[in-house]
C-alpha cells in the first residue's frame, strides 16, 4: 500500500490536521506570561482572601485610563481572537444569507451583499488570484464605454423588455416569447408554493406584454362592429351592462362574420365610462338599489339633488347615440395582428352599412395602438385585497360616495369574488414610493350577527378614471422625482422610517382596478379570484416593488397556466386547437419534445414506431376528424398588402369552406348544454347543430350559413370541451392516448365501481344486462390530446351515460357532448340527469 506521506516518514501533517490546527489556533485567546507582570511585595500567590466586610479594602475610585492600560493585553487578545475566529470560519459571507437573497452575481460584486456583511465578503475575496487567473477583463476607455441605457437598447434589438425585466431576470428563468423577453418560472422550487399562494394567499404576474387596441366612434357603430366579430354564444359587448363602462367583458373574437369558424383568441372589452352628466348615467344612479341603513338619509338628499340633475339633463344636448365613445380591447400578443385585422374588416363593413342607410351622415371609427402606453398586473388570490389596500393610497380629494364605500369595504372582503364579475374601479393614488415599505392591511373580523351596511354596485361613477386620457398618460410617462430625490427627502425626516407626506408637486397616478375571476360554470373546481391593475407606463417598478414587498409571490407563464388548469378554464393557446395561435404553440412544443427525445439513447426512450403512435409530438386533430394533414410551417405573406383591408369581400356561402368541406371548429360557450339538449331531441343531429349555429348568428345580425355547408359535415368537424376525472389512481401525462373499452372489461369496471369494497355478485341484474348491451355498441376513437383542464375530445359515439337506477339513455350517432364527470352536474340529454357516473378509461 502506498504511503500517505511523500517520503513515508509520517512527519508531514495531512490537510485535515492542518485545518484542525488552524481552527484551534484561531479560537485560542492569548494570555500574558507571568514573567512580564510586575507584582508588589505584598502580593501572594493563591486564592483571594476576602474580608468579612467585602467593601473593606476596595478603592473609593477607579482610574479608567490606568485600568484599561493594565488590561490592554487581554482586550487586544480578545479582539484578535474574535477576528481570527470569524475569518477562519467554514461558511462564507454569501452562505449566511437566506436562499431568496442569494444572487449568482454576488460572488464577484461586494455591492450585491447586504451592508452588514460587506466587510467580511471583501476580506474573503482574493483580487490577486482573480487577476492572475485572467478572469478580470480590461476596461474600455471612457470614450468607447457604452452607457447603461445604450447597452440595454442594444440588447433589445430582436425582442422587447418589460419595465420589470431586470428584476425578473435576476430571479426567474427567461425566454423569448411573442416578441418579448418574458419570465417563464422562478429559479427556486416554487410550483406548490405558487399554487398555495393563488388559493390561500396572493400571487402577482406582470402581464404588460398584452396588446391593447383602442376604438373611437359613436356608440351604435362600435356596438355593431364588435357584434360582427365577437362570440355570439354569450353576452354582447354592446349590451347596456357593459357599454356603461362599469364592467369589463371577457369573450372570444372570431374573424369578421365567420362564426363558428375562424376562432382567433380570447379578448377583454372595456368601455370608457360615460360622463357623469349624461342621461344614461343619471338613470343608472336612480335605478340603483339603496342600502337599507342609508335609505332614510338618502331619500331627502335625492330630493335636494333632483333639481340639479334636471338642469344637467337640459345641459346635455347630445344624445347617447351621438356621444363619442372609446373602447379598449385587450388581447394576447401572439394574436395581435389577427385581432387587428378582424376589427378593421368589421369596422369597414359597419361603416359601409351605415353610409348606405344615410349617405349625408359622416361616420368614422378611429383605431389606435396602445402597446407600451400602459402596464398591466394580475394579482390573484384571496389576500389580493389586503395587498392592494396596503400598497395603494388614494388621494384625499376623491369625494365620490361609491368609491368611499368600496374602499372602506375593500379590506374586509374575504375575496374579490364578493364583487360583481368584471367590476371596474377607477381612482387616483399618490406615489407608492412615498410610503415604502408598505404594510398589508389587516382584516378585521366582523361580529357574528353583523350584516354589511354598505353594498357596492358597479356604476359609471365608480369607474371614472383619467387613465383614458392620452395627454395624462403622456405627462406621466416619466416620474417627476427619481428614487434618489425621495431618499434625500426621507433622510431629512426627524424620525427615521416614517412615510413621506405627499406634497403638491408629487405625482398623482390614475389607475384602473378590474375584478378578475377564473372559474368554470357548474363545476366543483375551486375558482381563483383577484384583480387586474392597469397603470400608466413608466410606473411599473414603483408599483411592482411595493406590491412584492407585501409578501406576495411572483409568477411567470407556468404559474399563470397552472391557475387556469386548477380552475378548470381553457388557457390560450394550449386548450384552443381551432384558434390561430395554436399551430405556433403546438409546433414549438413538438420541436422541443422531439429534441429532448433525440438526445436520449434508444434504450432510454420509447419507440413510437413499434408502439403504433402515428403522431407522438402533437395532437392529430385532423387525423381524428378525417381531414387532410395541413402544412404546419408558416406560409409567407406574398400579397404585399399587409396592414390594408382587402376590398374583395368573401361571399357568405364560402365562409369556413375548404376543398374538403367545412373547417374544424370548436363548440364552446355558456349555451353549449342547451345546444346539446336541443340536438338530442331531434332525429337528424346534424340539422340540429346547423339550426343552433344559425340561431346564434342571427343574434348578432349575421346571415345564416350558406347551402354549401352540409349539416353532417358541420357536425363531423366539431369539437367540444369536456372534463374527465379519473375513476381510480394514476395521473395521465401530456399527449396521452385514450383507447376503446371492450365489453368484458367494461363490465368488470362497472362492477368495481358499483362495489368499491370488493363485493361481487354471480348473477347479472337487469341493469347489468342493459349495460352489457350498451357496451356492445361502445366505440371510442383513439385520440392524441393534451390532458389539460378542460380536456378536448372527439367522442365517436354512441356516448354512454349511466343514469340513476332504472334509467338509461344512449345518444347514438357522431355527436359531440360536453360531459363533466361530476356527481353534482346537471345536463339535459333529453331529460334532466343527476349523478352522472364516468365511464372507466384505460
Amino acid at each position: 500500500m502506498a504511503p500517505k506521506r511523500k517520503d513515508g516518514s509520517g512527519d508531514e501533517l495531512t490537510g485535515r490536521e492542518k485545518k484542525k490546527m488552524k481552527m484551534t489556533a484561531a479560537r485560542t485567546i492569548a494570555v500574558q506570561s507571568a514573567n512580564t507582570v510586575s507584582f508588589s511585595e505584598k502580593s501572594v500567590a493563591g486564592p483571594s482572601k476576602v474580608a468579612v466586610n467585602g467593601l473593606n479594602g476596595l478603592p473609593s475610585a477607579i482610574d479608567v485610563e490606568k485600568f484599561a492600560e493594565a488590561r490592554a493585553f487581554e482586550i487586544d487578545a480578545m479582539h484578535n481572537a474574535m477576528k481570527n475566529a470569524s475569518a477562519s470560519s467554514t461558511s462564507r459571507a454569501w452562505q449566511a444569507l437566506p436562499r431568496h437573497l442569494r444572487r449568482r452575481a454576488a460572488s464577484h460584486d461586494v455591492r450585491r451583499v447586504p451592508l452588514r456583511l460587506r466587510e467580511k465578503a471583501r476580506a474573503e475575496m482574493d483580487p490577486l488570484h482573480k487577476k492572475a487567473s485572467g478572469h478580470s477583463l480590461p476596461k474600455l476607455g471612457k470614450n468607447k464605454r457604452l452607457k447603461r441605457t445604450e447597452l440595454f437598447a442594444k440588447r433589445q434589438r430582436e425582442k422587447s423588455w418589460l419595465e420589470t425585466h431586470i428584476w425578473h431576470a435576476k430571479r426567474m428563468k427567461m425566454d423569448n416569447l411573442w416578441g418579448y423577453r418574458l419570465a417563464v418560472h422562478p429559479t427556486e422550487k416554487s410550483y406548490r408554493p405558487s399554487h398555495r399562494a393563488s388559493v390561500h394567499g396572493s400571487i402577482i404576474h406582470d402581464a404588460s406584454y398584452h396588446s391593447i387596441i383602442e376604438l373611437k366612434g359613436t356608440e351604435p357603430i362600435l356596438k355593431r362592429a364588435l357584434d360582427t366579430s365577437c362570440d355570439p354564444n354569450g353576452p354582447s359587448p354592446g349590451s347596456r351592462r357593459y357599454s356603461s363602462g362599469s364592467r369589463a367583458l371577457e369573450t372570444y373574437i372570431y374573424k369578421s362574420g365567420s362564426y363558428p369558424f375562424g376562432l382567433i383568441s380570447p379578448i377583454t372589452v372595456i368601455w370608457k365610462p360615460l360622463p357623469l352628466n349624461s342621461p344614461s348615467v343619471i338613470d343608472e344612479e336612480n335605478k340603483q338599489v339603496p342600502d337599507p341603513v342609508f335609505a332614510d338619509q338618502s331619500s331627502s338628499k335625492r330630493k335636494r339633488e333632483s333639481k340639479g340633475k334636471e338642469k344637467e339633463k337640459e345641459n346635455s344636448t347630445l344624445p347617447d347615440s351621438e356621444t363619442p365613445r372609446v373602447v379598449w380591447i385587450i388581447s394576447h400578443p401572439s394574436a395581435y395582428q389577427d385581432v387587428l385585422s378582424s376589427i378593421r374588416t368589421s369596422a369597414s363593413l359597419t361603416l359601409e352599412a351605415f353610409r348606405r342607410e344615410d349617405e349625408n351622415k359622416e361616420v368614422e371609427i378611429e383605431i389606435g395602438d396602445l402597446r407600451g402606453q400602459v402596464n398591466i398586473f394580475e394579482i390573484m388570490g384571496p389576500k389580493s385585497n389586503q395587498v392592494l389596500k396596503g400598497a395603494l393610497s388614494p388621494i384625499s380629494q376623491d369625494k365620490r360616495e361609491d368609491f368611499k364605500k368600496f374602499w372602506s369595504r375593500f379590506t374586509n372582503m374575504q375575496t374579490s369574488a364578493e364583487m360583481s364579475r368584471g367590476t371596474v374601479v377607477g381612482f387616483k393614488v399618490v406615489d407608492p414610493r412615498l410610503k415604502f415599505p408598505p404594510k398589508n392591511a389587516q382584516v378585521q373580523a366582523p361580529p357574528v350577527n353583523d350584516i354589511p351596511s354598505t353594498t357596492v354596485f358597479p356604476s359609471a361613477q365608480l369607474a371614472q378614471c383619467d387613465l383614458w386620457d392620452g395627454a395624462v398618460r403622456t405627462k406621466l410617462a416619466r416620474p417627476r422625482y427619481k428614487k434618489k430625490d425621495l431618499d434625500e427627502r426621507r433622510s431629512k425626516l426627524l424620525i427615521p422610517g416614517t412615510p413621506l407626506n405627499p406634497e403638491r408637486q408629487d405625482d398623482r397616478i390614475p389607475v384602473l382596478l378590474i375584478q378578475r375571476s377564473l372559474e368554470a360554470l357548474e363545476s366543483k373546481t375551486q375558482g381563483i379570484h383577484g384583480w387586474t391593475l392597469i397603470i400608466p407606463s413608466g410606473w411599473a417598478m414603483a408599483f411592482f416593488s411595493s406590491l412584492v414587498y407585501t409578501g406576495t409571490r411572483v409568477g411567470g407563464q407556468r404559474e399563470r397556466q397552472t391557475q387556469a388548469f386548477e380552475a378548470g378554464m381553457p388557457y390560450f393557446p394550449r386548450d384552443l386547437p381551432t384558434s390561430v395561435g395554436y399551430d405556433t404553440y403546438a409546433t414549438a412544443r413538438a420541436k422541443e419534445d422531439k429534441g429532448r427525445w433525440d438526445r436520449k439513447p434508444p434504450a432510454k426512450r420509447p419507440n413510437y414506431e413499434k408502439l403504433g403512435t402515428s403522431s407522438p409530438w402533437r395532437a392529430d386533430w385532423h387525423g381524428v376528424l378525417g381531414l387532410p394533414c395541413p402544412k404546419f410551417e408558416d406560409e409567407a405573406n406574398t400579397s404585399g398588402a399587409e396592414g390594408f383591408v382587402s376590398t374583395q369581400r368573401e361571399p357568405a356561402d364560402e365562409i369556413g369552406i375548404t376543398d374538403e368541406g367545412p373547417q374544424m371548429w370548436l363548440l364552446r360557450g355558456s349555451e353549449v348544454p342547451s345546444v346539446i339538449s336541443n340536438m338530442s331531441k331531434m332525429f337528424i343531429k346534424g340539422a340540429a347543430v346547423l339550426q343552433e349555429v344559425n340561431k346564434l348568428r342571427a343574434k348578432r345580425g349575421l346571415e345564416a350559413l350558406g347551402s354549401s355547408i352540409r349539416a353532417d359535415d358541420l357536425l363531423k368537424r366539431a369539437l367540444v370541451s369536456v372534463r374527465i376525472s379519473m375513476c381510480g389512481r394514476g395521473a395521465p401525462e401530456d399527449l396521452a392516448i385514450i383507447y376503446q373499452v371492450s365489453n368484458d372489461e367494461g363490465k368488470k369496471w362497472e362492477r368495481a365501481l358499483r362495489n368499491p369494497l370488493g363485493g361481487y355478485h354471480e348473477e347479472e341484474t337487469e341493469e347489468e344486462e342493459k349495460v352489457s348491451y350498451l357496451f356492445n355498441d361502445l366505440r371510442r376513437t383513439a385520440l392524441k390530446t393534451r390532458f389539460s383542464c378542460p380536456k378536448l375530445f372527439l367522442l365517436n359515439l354512441p356516448l354512454l351515460v349511466t343514469l340513476p337506477p332504472g334509467t338509461f339513455h344512449c345518444l347514438r350517432g357522431k355527436v359531440l357532448a360536453s360531459v363533466r364527470f361530476l356527481s353534482s352536474s346537471f345536463w339535459n340529454f333529453g331529460s334532466r340527469l343527476k349523478g352522472v357516473t364516468p365511464i372507466p378509461l384505460r
